[in-house]
């Protein structure tokens, strides 16, 4: 059983965002159609997904990845003026976010703002996600200032409303002071051999499940309802589940969050409100 820090009551999702997916990387919307479509269809439960062209924005613009997140952009819109009323989680979210790689904190900050006002340039992204996120104590204030420059950037661009979202892809517990650098937090990414016996660090009991966000590759069809009350039971709001794992090859992909899960629209149907055939 995994470890909680508080009763089940305090910790499921909060009514005020619903249980929605949050997705790492599709792959090249070229290479993944079926993915991106899937993300713009009406009553997808989609709280952000992430734009990673070649490891960040590449050298140009992409007129695939444009026209990719065109879609998403109306979309949101859709949802947002009310014209999609089953696109309820989409409206409090759906945000395109722009792949930035931290790699353990070792880029030059100067190369990470160049590649943010070329996705704020080129495809209006409403936010970050900061891959490779370091966890340590030592390296928060070199994020800190990071995520205060982008939050600055996104506020002065018209593509994202409210600042826009920055999400801290640590894959594991960081020290507690990350929470108060970004709006989400990953603090797992890893196989179901390990989510399903993992545990969640003491201090997370004091933010809301929208702080946290999971990803869990290789889980089974058949423990797809367990993973989710792992999920509710440590806090998280935001979840990517897939039956796939590295050693699968899916669109020249070996990224297991690369392709959608063979059991894409059940997982939709159980925290989404549905979805038309």
């Amino acid at each position: 059983m995994p470890y909680l820090t508080a009763p089940a009551d305090a910790r499921r999702t909060a009514g005020g965002e619903q249980l929605g997916f949050g997705v790492p990387g599709y792959a090249h919307p070229l290479l993944a159609p079926a993915e991106w479509a899937e993300l713009a269809r009406p009553g997808t439960p989609l709280h952000w997904a992430v734009l990673n062209i070649a490891n960040g924005p590449g050298s140009r613009p992409d007129p695939h990845c444009l026209e990719a997140a065109g879609r998403l952009h109306n979309a949101r819109e859709r949802a947002l003026h009310g014209e999609s009323p089953n696109d309820t989680v989409r409206a409090s979210g759906g945000r395109l976010l722009g792949h930035l790689d931290l790699a353990h904190g070792e880029r030059p900050f100067g190369e990470l703002i160049a590649d943010a006002r070329s996705f704020i340039d080129w495809y209006r992204i409403g936010g970050f996600y900061l891959a490779r996120c370091p966890a340590g104590r030592d390296r928060l204030p070199a994020v800190r200032r990071l995520t205060g420059t982008l939050h600055a950037l996104l506020t002065e661009s018209d593509s994202a409303d409210g600042g826009g979202r920055l999400v801290l892809g640590h894959g594991t517990h960081p020290y507690p002071g990350y929470a108060e650098a970004a709006d989400q937090l990953v603090t797992f990414q890893g196989p179901w051999t390990d989510y399903r016996w993992s545990q969640v660090a003491e201090w997370t009991a004091d933010y809301p499940p929208e702080r946290f966000a999971h990803f869990v590759h290789g889980v089974p069809r058949t423990h797809l309802e367990e993973a989710m009350r792992v999920a509710r039971w440590q806090g998280a709001g935001t979840i990517f589940f897939t039956d796939r794992n590295e050693r699968d090859s899916q669109n020249g992909q070996s990224d297991p969050f690369a392709a959608l899960p063979s059991y894409w629209d059940e997982i939709v149907s159980r925290i989404g409100p549905g979805i038309s055939e």
